[in-house]
């Protein structure tokens, strides 16, 4: 009996195998992608778009032709808090002298209203921050700033009679740093790049960027 059945067994696996080939049965379909996978895929599809995309607007917008960008930054997000603390500050203390002359308010409504104050002035900063933009290229140093109007500064490397750090006290505890930009041009103002990651290694790298276009004469004019 046990014979037979192992006969009947490959028989039968043998019937499925012709019946397949000759297209009677259908062949297994592939698994299909867990919902997770496709997200990932697709994640990992948009990546170098969204890189084109910025590659093409700085192209488009900013760059001439022949031009190589060496580096693009933004700021740190402590520009956000930072540029906003001496307004909150002025704010609280606004609402603490108005709670403390006006008893016929409740305290709560100046709490509230310096609240609201500030997280406005928040949003208002956070705004800035994604307008912000630092681009250096082998020819330029430049800087996009603007929420509803975009101001570019552009100074060719060899115009910048020189950088310096201007790091605060409180960008120093948070291990960020400022740069300025000075160009020997005296229509053309000064340039900072604010609150960025790493000043001291940004700074040596633009430093070493205008004297190889000095050098070289690359810089445009």
């Amino acid at each position: 009996m046990e014979n037979l059945r192992r006969r009947g067994g490959r028989q039968w696996r043998g019937l499925r195998l012709r019946a397949r080939r000759v297209g009677i049965l259908p062949r297994p379909r592939e698994p299909l992608l867990h919902a997770a996978d496709a997200g990932a895929a697709g994640a990992a599809a948009a990546r170098p778009a969204a890189v084109t995309s910025m590659a093409a607007l700085l192209a488009s917008h900013i760059l001439r032709e022949g031009e190589v960008v060496l580096m693009v930054l933004k700021p740190s997000y402590w520009f956000i808090p930072f540029s906003s603390a001496s307004f909150a500050a002025a704010t609280a203390i606004a609402a603490l002298a108005m709670a403390v002359l006006d008893h016929r308010m409740h305290d709560h409504f100046y709490l509230e209203l310096s609240l609201f104050l500030i997280a406005g002035r928040l949003m208002w900063a956070a705004l800035q921050w994604i307008g912000l933009l630092y681009v250096l290229t082998d020819m330029r140093v430049l800087r996009v700033v603007g929420v509803f109007n975009v101001d570019i500064f552009d100074c060719p490397l060899r115009k910048v009679v020189r950088t310096r750090l201007v790091s605060t006290i409180r960008e120093k505890l948070a291990g960020v740093g400022s740069i300025e930009i000075i160009p020997n041009d005296e229509d053309m103002p000064s340039a900072i790049w604010q609150t960025i990651r790493k000043p001291v290694e940004i700074h040596e790298r633009l430093m070493a960027a205008i004297s190889r276009a000095k050098q070289s004469g690359t810089g445009c004019e």
